[in-house]
């Protein structure tokens, strides 16, 4: 009887189910689950307004992700519950919410309905960039201990600066929440009934370290005295990568069609979930996990510290190698907003900006239209576009953010050369992987290397359907999955000699300014976010 598992992939938008076969990595079938309250970032449903780069969710809509998604496709590829024989998550990061200790969220207790901070807050939630601030500096003072994996950095998007945001500004809700927890680690208690913790996200977006665990209270306690405890709202285990959470519950079972007790894998950042599934467990390769932002993921055999990146977890990616992740907080986020903005057709725009040669538009964009991931990890930067005329076109725009975005990878693997650690080739997997030749031929021009596509190119849900795997016993280790399930296509992206000449003279000057305006020589972005906000209000 064939076997299969079940990769679920939690997006910003979507949530993502695949039924991949066990025997050959194929999809026997996907399903695309849209929420239905999408990202909350004006209000939320009941009207309660939300204030600048405020991005929420729902967590009903995850729940609704399983109970769709997973029945549809059962019924399309003709599966019955008996040939599943794990299932395996991923999802944004970090995406966190406060709960009782039951696990239910606080959002869904009335008296929090109306109150923001009670609610899901999404990887892109930015507000907390005043906690990431307070916390870098706390690290500074107490000599760096605590953000030693992180190049004494803290970014807006991780778990303490949105657990310290609740704090400093709704703290009847940091009083009330029993935990605060990964929405990658609910979503598991959810269907097994067990809180399990995993260490990937707990390690990239936490602050916890394998073997000695979170900083000491005094660090915590300099930041707020509220906070002495704060490891009390968290959870003293966590869990290896592939290890199993649990089985379903009989209710979920019943909720989504399968066996009570199919072994479920602890959670898994989505990023981090799509490297093995691109067949990549061991050194020497870059993964550019490509949708709404980008994540660049990289594991070596030692773990130095290097400029800008999201951290290095030991076994945070494979098993036996320390794990890095960069990242840029806005990729085919940044091409939304431009088709939106000048309200053209994707299709038409792409194929204008086709016939433009590498500059010849004479322009050159910042891509910060959602801040600075990688290497300057600072939210509060904004987007830029140097030498238009009247004579600019929208494809000519458009081609210029495209080079921006190729311009903030070729930053980021510079910045992993200069420590050390080689990058022999990159692979590319996501939508835009998929959907963009454009964007794709232009990272290979920028950057100067051959970029391979994996058989799958969806691969954060094939990942978290090898880790079902491995969680329910089918192969002992992730990277026997891989082997079994992962692989490469035949085509690819070379790049041209010719555009990557031009190219290098383009880059220079794109970090001419991303260290004028990124790192303090000029502030004007920052003054003009402040003034935004005083004149709203």
């Amino acid at each position: 009887m064939p076997r299969y598992a079940i990769g679920v992939d939690y997006g910003t938008e979507s949530g993502r189910v695949m039924l991949a076969s066990l025997d050959t990595g194929e999809e026997a079938a996907w399903q695309v689950v849209r929420y239905p309250n999408g990202v909350l970032d004006e209000r939320l449903p009941d009207g309660t307004p939300l204030g600048p780069d405020w991005a929420l969710q729902d967590p009903r809509d995850y729940e609704r992700v399983l109970e769709e998604g997973i029945p549809a496709v059962l019924r399309t590829a003709g599966v019955t519950p008996d040939q599943i024989v794990g299932i395996g998550t991923d999802f944004t990061a970090c995406t966190m919410l406060p709960t009782l200790a039951d696990g239910t969220p606080l959002c869904q207790v009335p008296a929090f309905a109306g109150q923001p901070h009670a609610w899901v807050k999404l990887w892109k939630h930015h507000a907390a960039q005043p906690e990431a601030d307070r916390i870098e500096q706390v690290n500074a003072e107490t000599k760096g201990a605590a953000l030693r994996h992180h190049n004494g950095r803290f970014s807006s998007e991780w778990f303490f600066a949105k657990l310290l945001e609740t704090l400093n500004h709704a703290p009847q809700v940091y009083r009330a929440a029993d935990r605060f927890i990964e929405a990658g680690d609910w979503i598991v208690w959810r269907m097994t009934g067990a809180e399990r913790r995993n260490e990937c996200a707990a390690g990239y977006k936490g602050m916890w370290v394998k073997g000695s665990g979170f900083p000491a209270p005094a660090f915590f306690a300099a930041l707020h005295p509220d906070l002495a405890d704060v490891t009390a709202k968290l959870a003293s285990d966590y869990y290896p990568l592939g290890s199993k959470a649990g089985g379903l519950t009989p209710e979920m079972a019943a909720r989504l069609g399968l066996n009570p007790g199919t072994p479920v894998a602890v959670g898994h950042i989505d990023a981090h979930a799509g490297v093995p599934a691109c067949g990549v467990v061991e050194p020497g390769s870059l993964v550019m996990i490509m949708g709404t932002s980008l994540c660049h993921m990289l594991m070596a055999n030692e773990g130095p510290v290097v400029e800008g990146v999201a951290g290095v977890v030991q076994d945070g990616i494979v098993p036996g190698y320390w794990g890095y992740e960069a990242g840029q907080a806005a990729v085919g986020d940044l091409y939304a907003w431009f088709f939106r903005a000048f309200g053209v057709a994707p299709d038409a725009v792409t194929g204008e900006a086709l016939k433009i040669p590498p500059g010849a538009s004479g322009l050159v964009a910042l891509d910060w239209w959602n801040g600075n991931r990688s290497v300057l990890m600072n939210a509060g930067l904004s987007g830029a576009l140097m030498g238009a005329t009247l004579a600019t076109t929208p494809a000519e725009i458009y081609r210029a953010l495209v080079e921006a975005t190729a311009f903030g990878t070729l930053t980021v693997i510079r910045a992993f050369e200069k420590h050390g650690i080689p990058i022999e080739r990159l692979i590319a997997c996501g939508g835009l992987a998929e959907k963009s030749p454009l964007v794709m031929q232009i990272f290979a021009d920028v950057t100067n290397r051959q970029i391979a596509l994996p058989r799958s190119l969806q691969a954060s849900g094939l990942g978290a359907a090898m880790h079902g795997a491995v969680a329910g016993g089918v192969f002992a280790s992730i990277a026997q999955a891989a082997n079994a399930m992962a692989g490469l296509q035949s085509r690819g992206y070379q790049p041209s000699a010719q555009a990557h000449a031009v190219y290098q003279r383009v880059y220079e000057e794109y970090l001419l300014l991303h260290d004028y305006f990124g790192r303090g020589a000029n502030d004007a972005m920052r003054r003009l976010r402040a003034l935004s906000a005083q004149c709203r209000g």
